[in-house]
């Protein structure tokens, strides 16, 4: 949603990303480069330290190759003349004494110069930082985030390998025919033909171009026609499997597949031949059904294609009649002491479901020090089981985060004492301060920060009720993507670096507010940090009091 609130003095008036923090929902997905930002920083120095022990250890054997030149060179000079008049040359006595030293003492301090191990130091570096090193697992998970993000986003290939994404400025990294292959292979392992062919035809593209690779384009290719042929398309991918057999006209898969997809053209074609009017029009229409499903997997989430135009900015507009009932304010939440004289800026994101955001809530060395508390202490983060009631790990919440508590730093228990004057609600019944962070790719798929009736245990252990309201804090700024959307609704919202968002998850009743189902979209240049506080039913009675009307 557009700003409406001008008049503001803003501080910190750069679009952050957004992001919620997953709950109890099985069928939630959180795909992200796998390892959080705080991580993958800690690998660029550690690269950055191996490439200054590389360096040492490139200094290391040019100065040996040094020391062995300059040796070879005067020996060079001292052969070429003493072979001119060997008898004359040995005839002084001096002469015959450095040979004999030569061959018996200064060889072999050569011959040990040469054997000498100058990659020792570098080795050993680099075993030790080895155990802080991505995995398979790792470099997959990014992979497929990468084209999470080109999905989501509608990224051609050509604009993912530039480096030209929207928002980046100017830290562009091309990628490689290597790079575009490898991605083709990872798709192609979970049988994802639609991704495999557009990195595969990238890779040939810049094959074509002129690019220098290791990977030959008799293995592209061989991937490219396959794939392509999966998706339906015998025509296309007889026309690659003609190309590569004009480079390797002895490959012996392609042969074979030349002669199968000839023969089941040939047989398509008789059949066309063959048919009444009425088939070939049946025969026409199963093409283009074909063609129209061409395209991203099968998809578990009913809803993605909402979604992901939401994340692209596509949501639903306000009419000028409901968007004149929205408003921007200074708020002293009930002329609260602490803000008669300094009331916070107010301004309503949303109607139905009432979201709303608060300006200037943190400062930045607030910030600053939830960041340094958390950092230590991220983990695998965890959900609530429905069916237990316990906190444990899920495969659809990769995520790391800290919880901190108010007792820990005065700047906890002031964010918490922040949060209820400004909200009005008891957040001593409140989960604690929860801390994440995540890198490009981050998302986190539509979701319920309530626990529904089919899922009666889930805050059971807590013994504080439901989740009533939900309080966003967004800590960082992000060049692209991450907006916060909620799918039932059609809005979405845009974080600001130091502000927060609110909304209630129960309607007055108790009863869930199915309505603030939502989703985080993907970063897709820079990184998050966020923190967010759930609070529960639980002392809120007179707070906010409970109504007899389920909606209400």
């Amino acid at each position: 949603m557009i700003s409406h609130c001008s008049s503001f003095n803003i501080r910190n008036s750069v679009t952050d990303l957004g992001s919620e923090f997953l709950s109890f929902n099985h069928f939630i997905v959180f795909i992200y480069l796998t390892r959080q930002v705080s991580q993958m920083t800690d690998l660029l120095y550690t690269e950055k330290d191996l490439v200054t022990s590389l360096k040492d250890y490139i200094r290391a054997e040019e100065s040996k190759l040094e020391q062995v030149k300059t040796w070879a060179q005067k020996l060079d000079v001292l052969s070429a003349t003493a072979t001119q008049d060997p008898e004359g040359f040995l005839g002084h006595p001096v002469n015959a004494f450095k040979l004999m030293k030569r061959l018996n003492t200064e060889w072999g301090e050569l011959e040990s110069l040469v054997l000498k191990d100058m990659s020792d130091g570098f080795i050993s570096n680099l075993t030790i930082q080895r155990q802080h090193f991505p995995n398979d697992d790792d470099q997959t998970g990014a992979a497929k985030a990468l084209m999470r993000l080109q999905d989501t986003y509608r990224l051609d290939t050509q604009t993912i390998s530039t480096g030209e994404l929207p928002g980046e400025g100017a830290l562009r990294n091309p990628m490689t025919v290597e790079d575009c292959f490898e991605l083709g292979k990872i798709a192609y392992s979970d049988a994802d033909y639609y991704h495999t062919e557009l990195w595969m035809e990238q890779a040939l593209k810049q094959l074509d171009g002129g690019e220098e690779s290791t990977v030959d384009m008799v293995t592209i290719l061989d991937y490219l026609s396959y794939s392509i042929y999966q998706q339906g398309e015998l025509e296309r991918a007889l026309d690659y499997t003609k190309r590569l057999l004009k480079l390797d006209s002895a490959h012996q898969r392609a042969n074979g597949n030349l002669k199968y997809f000839e023969y089941q053209l040939a047989k398509q074609k008789k059949v066309e031949a063959e048919e009444g009017l009425k088939e070939k029009e049946e025969r026409e229409r199963e093409k283009r059904e074909v063609s129209e499903k061409k395209g991203r997997p099968a998809d578990y989430l009913p809803e993605r294609r909402k979604y992901e135009q939401l994340c692209r900015g596509e949501g639903i507009k306000m009419t000028p009649r409901r968007q004149s009932r929205m408003f921007c304010r200074y708020s002293d939440n009930n002329r609260h002491p602490l803000y008669v004289l300094g009331p916070v800026k107010q301004e309503d994101e949303w109607d139905r479901p009432r979201i709303i955001r608060y300006h200037d809530i943190l400062s930045n060395s607030e910030i600053e020090k939830v960041k340094e508390l958390a950092k230590p202490r991220l983990r695998r983060a965890t959900v609530h089981d429905p069916q237990t009631g316990k906190l444990t790990t899920a495969h659809y919440r990769v995520s790391k985060s800290a919880w901190l508590t108010a007792y820990e730093d005065p700047v906890v228990d002031k964010i918490n004492q922040r949060i209820e004057d400004i909200t009005g609600l008891n957040v001593k019944t409140a989960e604690e301060l929860q801390v994440a962070n995540y890198g490009v790719g981050g998302q986190y798929e539509p979701h319920f920060d309530f626990g529904r009736k089919d899922e009666p245990d889930a805050f059971k252990e807590l013994g504080t009720g439901n989740r009533i309201a939900t309080w966003l804090i967004y800590m960082s700024d992000v060049p692209s993507g991450g907006a916060t959307v909620f799918t039932d609704v059609g809005a979405a919202v845009w974080p600001k670096k130091g502000s927060a968002v609110f909304w209630y998850n129960l309607f007055a009743s108790g009863e869930g507010d199915y309505s603030t189902r939502h989703a985080a979209c993907p970063v897709l240049v820079g990184n998050k940090w966020v923190s967010n506080k759930w609070i529960h039913e639980r002392g809120q009675e007179f707070r906010r009091r409970c109504t007899l009307d389920e909606s209400d």
